[in-house]
């Protein structure tokens, strides 16, 4: 006779099971699906969740990134090296590009990049005419995320709006368009930072180097530490200091400050994580202090 055994299972087990359960949606609805990989911590999950969800096949989607020629080297060669790893198509499409058909224009040379990522991005949905992005943003980074459905409808023209989004009742996605439409799914969206990175530790998962504590030339702006960079040069009257840091997030050099921090392993940072008062955008995105930038706008212009 056989005796079953009751399996409790975690939260985490639950929230996997859910964004596995999403991917394969994904996979089942749309034909031409693509994942967004940036190498930071969030984009890291998805791929070992994608793995779990189709492993010991290939993903049923390349990976994409939208560089804007302002990122952290750490973080590219993170990038590239985890798509080798897996085996997987790599795309990448660069905002110089852009620049270089004139669809993007900055307004000066220093201008930060970040918001105009989704004339990138929507360059590259209709190169290659995919019908959904998978991205790993979550509703406790930002109020506008937050408003965001866990397949999230795009028009003709990339833009998203809120007050017009498919119901989900009892989770029944619909990841269904019209040809030039698009879904950003987001598997993740109900995990905190706390869980990534619960989840990061639980599965043992490599991260860039920039995500633990190591020493830094900052300069002190705006409640912010802006690292000094051959892009954001520190002026004559600026006080430069050598501090301990880490980063929360990972983006644009322009836009993303670390954090003063000690956690230089898994476990510092998890309990750094569970005791902080400030949400990750609140602490580290330069270019989400100003209301031109605000998150919500560049999602009606099509961002991720």
């Amino acid at each position: 006779m056989s005796t079953l055994t009751k399996q409790t299972l975690s939260h985490l087990d639950w929230l996997e099971a859910e964004a596995i359960h999403i991917l394969r949606e994904v996979a089942g609805q749309c034909s031409n699906p693509v994942l967004l990989f940036s190498g930071g911590k969030d984009s890291v999950c998805l791929l070992r969740l994608a793995e779990k969800a189709f492993r010991p096949g290939r993903f049923p989607f390349p990976l994409m990134h939208i560089d804007t020629g302002h990122n952290y080297e750490e973080v590219i060669a993170f990038r590239d090296k985890r798509a080798a790893e897996l085996g997987e198509r790599l795309i990448v499409r660069s905002l110089e590009d852009s620049m270089a058909r004139g669809s993007i224009v900055l307004k000066h040379p220093l201008e930060s990049r970040n918001k105009h990522q989704s004339v990138t991005l929507l360059e590259a949905i209709e190169e290659f005419g995919f019908d959904c992005c998978i991205g790993g943003a979550r509703r406790d980074e930002e109020k506008a995320r937050a408003k965001e459905r866990i397949m999230s409808f795009r028009d003709e023209f990339g833009q998203w709006d809120p007050k017009n989004q498919r119901p989900e009742l009892w989770n029944l996605f619909n990841a269904r368009t019209h040809k030039g439409e698009n879904i950003r799914a987001f598997p993740i969206s109900n995990w905190t930072e706390l869980d990534v990175w619960q989840y990061i530790q639980r599965e043992q998962l490599e991260l860039p180097s920039i995500y633990f504590a190591h020493t830094r030339s900052v300069v002190r702006k705006n409640g912010l530490l802006q690292p000094v960079t051959e892009l954001t040069p520190a002026k004559p009257e600026d006080k430069v200091e050598e501090v301990l840091v880490r980063f929360r997030t990972v983006g644009d050099i322009s836009c993303t400050a670390p954090v003063e921090s000690d956690a230089d392993t898994l476990d510092k940072i998890l309990a750094e994580t569970a005791t902080t008062t400030i949400t990750e955008r609140g602490a580290t995105r330069m270019d989400d202090q100003t209301s031109e930038a605000s998150m919500e706008q560049r999602k009606k212009e099509g961002y991720f």
